[in-house]
């Protein structure tokens, strides 16, 4: 009997010891897997932050000023006047489809129920 509890305690020391060993395996590979994502995370913000830098570079107001005196014959631009904005009143507004009723009499919310109706607990 005291061998059955000796050769169960080893063996449960023993799989105990196992499952230590691969836990410690996979943690370390959890703790290899979260520094890649935050390295990679690191890399494309730093590439999207130059991408900014070159979308506010490219987007200057001088440059493209002087793309559209270059390109105006091509592209056919025209000078921006008052007159090209229309009023809000020039604004023409879809009719809605079906009219609302009108409300002629106040709808009674309390009070007692039509004979054959139930009340919901």
């Amino acid at each position: 009997m005291r061998a059955l509890v000796y050769l169960l305690t080893f063996a449960s020391v023993i799989g105990l010891g196992f499952w230590a060993y691969t836990e410690n395996y996979a943690t370390q590979q959890a703790l290899k897997d979260v520094a890649r994502l935050n390295a990679e995370i690191a890399d494309l913000r730093d590439a999207l932050s130059i991408q900014r830098a070159e979308w506010a570079y490219l987007n200057r107001p001088d440059r493209l000023r002087e793309l559209s005196t270059i390109n105006f014959d091509r592209l056919g631009l025209l000078p921006l006047e008052p007159e090209q904005f229309g009023q809000s009143s020039q604004i023409a507004y879809p009719m809605p489809d079906l009219p609302l009723p009108d409300i002629n009499a106040p709808v009674d919310v309390s009070g007692e129920l039509p004979a054959g109706e139930e009340q919901v607990p």
